[in-house]
């Protein structure tokens, strides 16, 4: 069997569209299209049904994926086990991250991360969640750290560590909805993706009647609010306890717990570096969040 064409055919499992994985494999649509064909001649049954926008897995196909997946793993293994060089090939990953996390966290651990693989070059891309997402999704980008919630069968992740989140102010005081009427919530944006971490672990969904809203685009600009006393909002303790340690700020209604969430290595599904990165996936959970 021919493995090339195991692998057109995983990288057309994953993307869905011939075009987008004819590139991911560096071959020409009509190559690759040839290379899907032979496969399903030899096997005997066709894999994909195709429109002129999408592909489709047969059942066939759905049974010979996972299969495909791991003969081709196998065979990158054992070309590792066999050729000692190809651990020391130079390689280079591109990580996403939000620019508060990249340049408190990420960026101070590229010294370190470099002396643990001198053969591995990484670089930074930072923006907002989504857009980073959807770079790690067609391929701009290998990986992405975000907390974000997936819900997406394209990508693969890996936890790195929790996020925990702290209510903060400077001197408000805050012991329930009923205190708020005079107050500013500083957040993110209008669908409240901060603020939402208390709301999700309060009881009853009383609605919190704050007097305006505040809507900053990150949390370094939040965190600027917040500390000239222009409002209140919810923010990662990593990135604001030194803040309150300091009685900069403090904590609002601390006896109340938050949701928690976690950061996420993510990548797209049948990387091609997959095992690297889950190798970086593995030390950045040494180091802490800072």
């Amino acid at each position: 069997m021919d493995f090339d064409s195991l692998r057109c055919f995983t990288a057309a499992a994953d993307t869905l569209n011939f075009r987008a994985a004819a590139k991911q494999v560096g071959l020409s649509p009509g190559a690759f299209s040839d290379r899907i064909r032979r496969l399903e001649e030899e096997l005997g049954t066709r894999l994909f049904d195709r429109t002129t926008r999408r592909a489709h897995l047969t059942a066939p196909g759905h049974r010979l994926l996972p299969h495909a997946m791991q003969l081709l793993a196998d065979i990158d293994a054992c070309r590792r086990v066999a050729n000692t060089e190809e651990a020391n090939r130079p390689y280079t990953l591109t990580v996403g991250t939000r620019y508060e996390l990249g340049v408190s966290w990420l960026a101070p651990a590229l010294t370190d991360l470099r002396l643990t693989r001198p053969n591995r070059r990484i670089h930074l891309n930072m923006g907002d969640s989504p857009e980073l997402l959807e770079r790690t999704r067609n391929g701009t980008i290998d990986a992405t750290v975000t907390s974000s919630r997936l819900a997406d069968g394209t990508l693969r992740y890996a936890t790195l560590h929790a996020e925990d989140y702290a209510f903060v102010g400077t001197s408000q005081e805050v012991d329930g909805p009923d205190d708020v009427r005079d107050l500013t919530l500083v957040d993110i944006s209008e669908d409240l993706p901060l603020f939402r971490y208390l709301l999700d672990a309060l009881p009853d969904g009383r609605p919190w009647p704050f007097a305006h809203h505040a809507y900053m685009g990150g949390i370094a600009a939040i965190r600027v609010r917040v500390l000239a006393g222009d409002g209140v909002a919810v923010l990662p303790r990593y990135f604001i306890q030194p803040d309150i340690d300091a009685r900069r700020v403090r904590e609002l209604l601390p006896g109340q717990p938050l949701h928690r969430d976690a950061f996420r290595l993510v990548w797209r599904a049948h990387h091609p570096l997959e095992e690297a990165l889950l190798e970086l996936a593995e030390e950045l959970r040494g180091l802490p969040l800072k």
